[in-house]
């Protein structure tokens, strides 16, 4: 039994996180200021012994004792991440510097839940990790693409500094139940719009792509990669390679939920990338993984967990 401390614990991924963990058999402690994380995504878990809840922002320091650091901690749609963008940075910034010198303290290993967006409007597709991105340093995404970039930063620097165990996972778009119904991402956009028999509301022509990834084939991979040798830091693509367009995404769900919903097109926000897609090739050879779930069944299960959501509201 690990004790593992997960920042960002109540929220979407995090919440995921926390349960797979807990069914692992370790001990797990929930770190959340719940700007973005919701204590309904782990009520359900607050009868385990194992389990512990703190109320905590990243940009403060915090003390514990554990063996491993999951750094999830930053609202990562861009309705939360643009509503207070400084908060953003700092969170990004703060967050990594307050939790890599926790990990320093206490000699324990800590992985940094970085994403796909410090690729930014990427001018190679698929990416690789040695791309090292397209992104507008002063934009409306910037608050989040440049947080995350310096969070990469710090977490080399402490590593090559201080010999602070770290790992380095770029997250590509995930989707699942527990996300947030109005996080502007675009699966629970058209999921509630479906459901809700209101237009689907699709920016640009639909032509952009982008690749799904279900949020239990994230969680394999990221606990892989706590698991690897201390050599290796990342970081390293986790996501699907499956690519769609975003009207196909929008056909998909209609189809799928049976709705009478037409599609509307709105213009393109700006600095909204026209291609994302994970090269993959290093999380197969160093992880040995790559997704299991397909876009339809993962739309499955997170459509049925909308159902439920919206009927209970």
């Amino acid at each position: 039994m690990k004790r593992i401390l997960v920042t960002g614990g109540a929220g979407f991924v995090g919440s995921h996180l926390c349960e797979r963990l807990l069914n692992d058999g370790h001990e797990v402690i929930s770190l959340d200021n719940y700007f973005t994380g919701e204590k309904r995504n782990i009520v359900h878990l607050m009868d385990n012994p194992y389990f512990e809840v703190v109320r905590h922002d990243v940009t403060m320091p915090f003390f514990i004792e554990v063996d491993e650091i999951y750094n999830l901690a930053c609202p990562a749609s861009p309705i939360h991440y643009q509503y207070n963008p400084i908060k953003t940075v700092k969170t990004s910034v703060m967050g990594a510097i307050n939790m890599l010198g926790l990990a320093k303290r206490i000699k324990s290993k800590i992985l940094q839940a970085s994403t796909s967006e410090v690729y930014g409007d990427p001018l190679v597709h698929p990416q690789t990790e040695d791309y090292w991105g397209h992104v507008n340093p002063i934009g409306i995404r910037s608050c989040y693409d440049e947080g995350k970039r310096v969070g990469e930063t710090l977490f080399m620097n402490y590593h090559h500094q201080n010999d602070v165990r770290i790992k380095i996972i770029r997250i590509f778009n995930t989707y699942g139940p527990r996300m947030h119904p109005h996080d502007g991402r675009v699966v629970s956009n058209f999921i509630v719009q479906a459901l809700k028999g209101e237009d689907i509301t699709v920016y640009g022509d639909g032509s952009q792509s982008r690749s799904f990834q279900y949020v239990d084939d994230l969680l394999n991979g990221m606990i892989k990669m706590m698991g690897t040798d201390d050599e290796f830091t990342g970081p390293i693509n986790i996501g699907n390679p499956d690519e769609f367009t975003i009207m196909e995404l929008a056909e998909k769900v209609i189809a799928m939920t049976g709705t009478k919903s037409k599609i509307i097109y709105e213009p393109l926000p700006s600095d909204d990338p026209m291609q994302r897609c994970p090269d993959i090739s290093l999380a197969k050879e160093k992880l040995n993984w790559e997704p299991k779930i397909k876009l339809e069944a993962g739309l499955e299960k997170t459509i049925a967990y909308f159902e439920e959501l919206l009927k209970n509201s």
